[in-house]
């Protein structure tokens, strides 16, 4: 992999985030309905990548990162109750 590679692809990846914390109104339950991913994955797959190289960013750390601001201040911003409908979408794509 090169440089310009790595470059191109942690810039995408700034992107990326930059567009979640710019639309908080998505919900993660709707994010894993659709994409099978949400901020919390997003915020896992980072935390997994730095242990692997040695780099100790926790889970939270991550979230944080992820979110733009603590998990817990998110959640109480931003967060709605998941709705049934949502659930039983959720559920199903379980399956």
């Amino acid at each position: 992999m090169t440089d310009t590679t790595t470059e191109i692809e942690a810039a995408a990846f700034r992107r990326l985030v930059s567009h979640l914390q710019a639309r908080p109104e998505v919900q993660n339950i709707e994010l894993m309905i659709l994409a099978d991913f949400c901020r919390n994955c997003l915020s896992k797959w980072y935390s997994a990548e730095a242990q692997e190289r040695g780099v100790d960013i926790d889970y939270e750390a991550a979230r944080e990162l992820v979110y733009g601001m603590p998990y817990a201040d998110y959640k109480e911003q931003h967060q709605l109750p998941a709705t049934e409908e949502q659930l039983a979408a959720f559920s199903a794509k379980q399956r």
